[in-house]
């Protein structure tokens, strides 16, 4: 049998050598780095027996034609880029696995009776701009235009940013696909969470994507000096929104199955003896019920209005990512469970807390994953890991599903 463990790892060793930040692992949507990312991808693509190129909005796409051209085709991947300071195994595993199972066929010679495709999507984690899922939203046909006018740290527009790194704002809806173009859509995903490592399983499948929601929470007050504004007289914009980060916590640790986090923050002006006037900071909550996520948003807002008018400070909340929770099609869950049962791992089915490409996808393709351990369900850290035979055994799995793969009737 061979053995795809070994070099599915070398070229993530690879992909992961590929960054802004010495030492530290951050590949942003329209940069340097992705574009050479980008090009590595195509090279393995084009060596498995694929067509290889990139769309609008960065989208690397490889495309395996069937036993004839041009037709539909299963489609499979996962994204390319990362967060800041990020483990290796998020998103890349799935592009790179799924690249090891065509070059295996392609090395057979075999040619199924649909096309596959596979996809690095460019910007899935929304780290550089804020916006996630931009590749997948753009296939899909349900890209805002309103983000290119978002900015990044530096104060570059999404829209110029993509202009310099050679990509088309002007074209995006040129990325987009039709659903008769597309018989499904399946990733493979390290799990980022505990479950299978608990249960001693390699391999999972995935019911359903949880919600998101992500607000950009700005409060403004009046910046003063340190030493002379009595702390009764301060319109301080950072102490509000400390009250309001722990808000967060409370609030969303009252249900099992909600969770919220504030990721960022940043100080206006920024010195240790003046008073914040300024402050802005980033909450993302999540639940697999639309209607709990939904409710925890409400009530958070309500909380933030109450510190505001308390504390006197102007209050600004920007809703920049929503999504809906998703369930991964039965169909395709059958299919994977057969070919995890096929590879002899007992089946176990089990909810993703974290977003993926598709929450978008979906909107054209029914969806499907199938999950891969991860050491400590650790993930958006340098301490991310999997063993290189749990690599092996989820590429084995997700090839087992490509060969027996039947379309929906």
């Amino acid at each position: 049998m061979t053995e795809f463990g070994a070099e599915i790892y070398a070229r993530l060793d690879r992909l992961a050598e590929i960054s802004a930040e010495p030492g530290r692992l951050t590949r942003l949507f329209a940069t340097q780095e992705q574009a050479r990312a980008s090009d590595c991808v195509m090279e393995w693509m084009r060596a498995a027996g694929m067509s290889a190129r990139v769309d609008a909005i960065g989208n690397v796409i490889g495309r395996y034609e069937g036993t004839s051209p041009g037709l539909p085709a299963l489609m499979l991947g996962s994204h390319l880029d990362t967060v800041r300071d990020a483990g290796r195994y998020d998103g890349m595993l799935g592009v790179v696995s799924a690249i090891a199972c065509v070059d295996e066929l392609n090395r057979h010679q075999q040619r199924l009776p649909f096309a596959i495709e596979i996809v690095g999507f460019s910007d899935e984690e929304g780290a550089r701009f804020g916006a996630a899922l931009l590749g997948s939203r753009a296939m899909a046909g349900t890209f805002d235009p309103v983000v290119l006018d978002c900015r990044d740290a530096s104060g570059i527009t999404m829209r110029e940013a993509m202009a310099r790194a050679g990509l088309d704002p002007t074209g995006i809806a040129s990325a987009s696909r039709k659903r008769d173009e597309l018989l499904a859509y399946v990733e493979l995903h390290i799990e980022q969470g505990p479950v299978l490592e608990s249960k001693s399983l390699p391999v999972g499948c995935v019911t359903s994507i949880n919600g998101a929601t992500r607000l950009k929470v700005t409060l403004i007050g009046q910046a003063g000096h340190a030493g002379t504004v009595p702390m009764a007289d301060r319109r301080d914009a950072l102490a509000g929104s400390a009250e309001a980060i722990l808000a967060v916590e409370s609030l969303c640790a009252e249900r099992p199955d909600l969770v919220g986090t504030v990721g960022m923050i940043e100080a206006r002006p920024g010195a240790g003896n003046v008073i914040p006037g300024l402050a802005a900071f980033s909450v993302d909550v999540r639940a697999p019920q639309d209607a709990v996520r939904l409710d925890a948003v409400a009530r958070l807002s309500a909380v933030f209005e109450e510190i505001a008018r308390r504390r006197r400070l102007a209050l600004s909340i920007e809703r920049v990512h929503e999504s809906a929770a998703v369930p991964c099609a039965h169909w395709l869950m059958a299919q994977i469970n057969r070919a995890i049962a096929r590879e002899g791992v007992a089946v176990c089915e089990l909810p993703s807390g974290a977003g993926h490409d598709g929450m978008a996808i979906c909107a054209i393709a029914d969806i499907g994953m199938i999950f891969v351990r991860c050491a400590g369900g650790v993930s958006h850290n340098p301490a991310e890991a999997i063993t290189i035979a749990d690599a092996d055994r989820g590429a084995r799995v997700l090839l087992a599903f490509i060969e027996a793969f039947q379309p929906q009737a």
